[in-house]
């Protein structure tokens, strides 16, 4: 009775052994199960972009100058309003050097001098043509004479004029109040009540007193990375991302891109311009920043992986692939488009594929 005890008890240990046994590797086989990962084909929109970076500014901008000197007397308009062209913006106050106010007198008095003498020999000389006495060619050069002094004699009053009372006469109104020469928007005052103005002239460049723009057209100008601007050319769509109107939708067209790259921060990059085409109601400024996604290749609804997945080895690409039964299985899979995050699968997969993650690296 004893011995079929102990056979009995050593059966059961055994038994308890073998599904002790059973059930740690089934407990391993499902914690290897789930510790893989896998991510599934999908079909999305691939794009692959270009980014710019710069600012929306208008493609007319202006600067408004004088060419009389003084100083600035008063303002006619504030800056943000829309002005048509013709209209007053500024009012100068000459301010003349007792020397040259001096000077336009005295060359008003020699003109007179130089008037009446010609004057005098015109009539001398017509009473002579009638007696026969001077040609017809001498006397209509003394008359030609006379109408030049005449014109001399009225620049050099209207001179005179300008300098004493910052006006030509009373009635052709003031030569000194600056007007608009467009349609456009005042974007800023670039001088003060007060402040002195260098009239432009053939020698010097003059002040500018108002910087004035037509906001109807606007552009995005900035720059492009020298990496990306070979895969760009005129006419791409684009996104732009203003900074200050988060949720706008902006929508422009690639217009020109330099030829001549420039440095900045220790990058080269290449200037371009961007068309905007449709702003969807964003009210936008001159002077916003700006991103600028071009859009150098679009495809829908293609077959689509994380890039992160696909492993290389020379020319060739492989992804392993959990099957329905559990196995993986290693795949040599052809690639097209890339975003830089997700690649477009051309050939080796199927939509619903489930794709193993690698495991991550192990920093050592």
């Amino acid at each position: 009775m004893k011995r079929k005890t102990k056979i009995i008890l050593a059966i059961v240990g055994v038994v308890a052994v073998v599904g002790a046994a059973t059930a740690l590797k089934a407990a391993a086989t499902r914690g290897t199960d789930d510790s893989l990962k896998t991510v599934a084909v999908t079909r999305a929109t691939i794009v692959d972009k270009a980014l710019a970076v710069g600012r929306i500014e208008p493609e007319v901008e202006i600067g408004v100058k004088s060419q009389v000197s003084g100083v600035v007397l008063r303002r006619f308009t504030d800056e943000g309003q829309f002005v048509k062209a013709g209209a007053p913006l500024l009012e100068i106050k000459p301010t003349p050097t007792p020397l040259e106010l001096a000077e336009a007198r005295r060359q008003v008095q020699l003109r007179d001098v130089e008037l009446a003498n010609l004057q005098r020999d015109l009539a001398r000389s017509e009473t002579l043509r009638t007696q026969g006495l001077v040609s017809e060619q001498d006397y209509l050069g003394i008359k030609q004479r006379v109408e030049q002094t005449q014109i001399q004699r009225q620049i050099a009053t209207e001179r005179l004029s300008l300098l004493e009372e910052g006006r030509i006469s009373p009635t052709s109104g003031r030569e000194t109040v600056i007007r608009s020469p467009i349609d456009g928007y005042l974007l800023e005052y670039a001088v003060e009540v007060g402040d002195p103005v260098v009239p432009l002239s053939t020698y010097q460049e003059g002040t500018v007193l108002i910087r004035m723009a037509e906001m109807s057209r606007l552009l995005f100008r900035g720059t492009v990375d020298e990496i990306d601007v070979g895969r760009l050319r005129d006419g791409l769509p684009v996104e732009l991302k203003i900074g200050a109107l988060p949720s706008a939708r902006v929508d422009g067209r690639l217009a020109n891109i330099s030829l001549k790259a420039r440095t900045e921060d220790n990058a080269t990059v290449f200037p371009v311009e961007i068309t905007i085409t449709n702003a969807h109601g964003a009210v936008l400024r001159a002077g916003y920043s700006a991103n600028a996604d071009v859009i150098v290749e679009r495809r829908d609804s293609v077959l689509m992986i994380p890039e992160r997945l696909v492993r290389m080895t020379g020319d060739t690409a492989r992804v392993t692939v959990l099957l329905p039964d559990g196995r993986q299985e290693e795949r040599v899979v052809r690639l097209g488009l890339s975003d830089a995050i997700s690649i477009e699968v051309l050939d080796g997969l199927a939509e619903g594929d489930q794709v193993v993650e690698p495991p991550p690296r192990e920093i050592k």
